[in-house]
C-alpha cells in the first residue's frame, strides 16, 4: 500500500541554554494512504514534535519526512505554507478558534487567502459544519459554544479544504466521555471517507478506535508495544 508519510531516521534537537534536548532520536516510520494511526507515549516523549515535523510546522534537525511524495525538508517556504493549506489538516486540543467572529468565519479561514470566493468558501464551510453536526451553530460566537462545539468547529475548520491527511493533538483532552464519543465518531467518518488520520492521544479510548498505535519514549519508537496504559 502506498505511503502517504514516510520518516526515515528523524531526529529533532533543541538548543536549551548550554544543553541540547532530544526530542526525536532516529525515528523511522511509515503511514499508509487511509491509514488511521495514534501516537501515545508520556508527557515530553516527542509525540507533538513528530506531528509538527509531519504536518510541516517544524523541521527535523537530522533525515528526512516524506509527505505525499514531498521531502519536506527540502521545500521553499512557499511552497511549504502551501503544503499546509492545502494537504493538511490540523486539530488541536487548545480549538484556537477565534472569539471576535463567527463560526462560520473561523471555519472560513483556511481558505480565505486561497482564490476561492467568499460565497464557495461560506458553502463549503456550512458543508463542513453540518459534517460535525454543528450547521445551526454557524452565526454562533465560539464563547457561546459548549467545549465539544468548540471542538466540532476546530474540526470543520480543519477538512473545510478536503485535506488528505488530518493531523490531530490531544483532540478529547479537555472533553467530557459523552462529547469524546462524538468527536471519536466524527474521527471514524473522516477516516472512512479516505482522509489519513494521525492521533497524538494519552486516552486509551482513541488508541482503541485507530487502526495502529504507536508508542513514542523518550523521542524513540517503542517496539512490541503493546498498551496505552503502559505509557501513560
Amino acid at each position: 500500500m502506498e505511503n502517504i508519510v514516510q520518516f526515515e531516521s528523524v531526529s529533532k534537537r533543541y538548543q536549551s541554554g548550554q544543553t541540547f534536548v532530544h526530542a526525536l532520536r532516529s525515528v523511522s516510520l511509515e503511514v499508509p494512504k487511509g491509514d488511521y494511526l495514534a501516537v501515545t507515549g508520556p508527557s515530553g516523549s516527542g509525540k507533538s514534535t513528530l506531528l509538527g515535523i509531519m504536518g510541516g510546522l517544524d523541521s527535523p534537525t537530522s533525515g528526512s519526512c516524506v509527505v505525499a511524495g514531498k521531502d519536506l525538508g527540502k521545500l521553499r517556504d512557499g511552497d511549504l505554507t502551501e503544503f499546509r493549506k492545502t494537504f493538511v489538516g490540523f486539530v488541536f486540543q487548545a480549538f484556537n478558534l477565534i472569539g471576535s467572529i463567527t463560526v462560520l468565519e473561523n471555519v472560513c479561514l483556511p481558505l480565505r487567502y486561497t482564490g476561492v470566493s467568499k460565497k464557495v468558501r461560506t458553502e463549503k464551510a456550512i458543508d463542513a459544519l453540518t459534517s460535525v453536526g454543528l450547521a445551526e451553530r454557524a452565526r454562533f460566537f465560539p464563547d457561546q459554544l459548549s467545549g465539544g462545539e468548540q471542538q466540532r468547529a476546530a474540526i470543520a475548520r480543519a477538512i473545510i479544504h478536503d485535506p488528505e491527511l488530518v493531523l490531530a493533538d490531544e483532540p478529547t483532552g479537555n472533553l467530557d466521555s459523552k462529547t469524546q464519543e462524538q468527536m471519536l465518531t466524527i474521527f471514524d467518518g473522516l477516516n472512512k471517507s479516505g482522509r489519513t488520520l494521525v492521533v497524538v492521544t494519552h486516552n486509551p479510548l482513541v488508541a482503541d478506535r485507530a487502526k495502529r498505535v504507536v508508542g513514542i519514549i523518550d523521542g524513540e519508537i517503542v517496539e512490541g508495544y503493546d498498551g496505552v496504559a503502559s505509557l501513560t
